[in-house]
């Protein structure tokens, strides 16, 4: 268990915070999401050039994925119910399999 909390912590440290996301080349994120932190639902917001073949996919701090979405809308909502407190990571994928965008957000119960 300590090793996990310092694990977590390095992480936090590192990766500078928790509401980030990559950016594109022109500085502009390309998702938006809200609210963060979250506590039942998280709303996800991809700009209208993103092709609908794309897969969203969020994974937990241990890396298991817990949501999956292929083929996405301009929005997307996610009922966090089911999801512990903590961090998660989010990825948009082309359909090569390769990451489009990626950013984290914090769910608090």
């Amino acid at each position: 268990m300590r090793i996990i909390f310092t694990l977590s912590i390095l992480l936090f440290l590192y990766t500078g915070g928790v509401a980030q996301s990559r950016l594109p080349v022109n500085n502009t994120p390309a998702i938006r999401f809200y609210p963060n932190p979250a506590i039942s639902q998280i709303t996800f917001d991809f700009p209208r050039q993103f092709e609908r073949n794309y897969t969203f996919q969020i994974y937990n701090f241990l890396g298991k994925k817990v949501f999956e979405q292929k083929n996405i809308t301009p929005k997307t909502t996610v009922e966090l119910t089911q999801y512990y407190r903590g961090v998660y990571i989010f990825q948009l994928r082309d359909k090569t399999g390769k990451v489009v965008e990626s950013g984290r957000f914090q769910v608090a119960r």
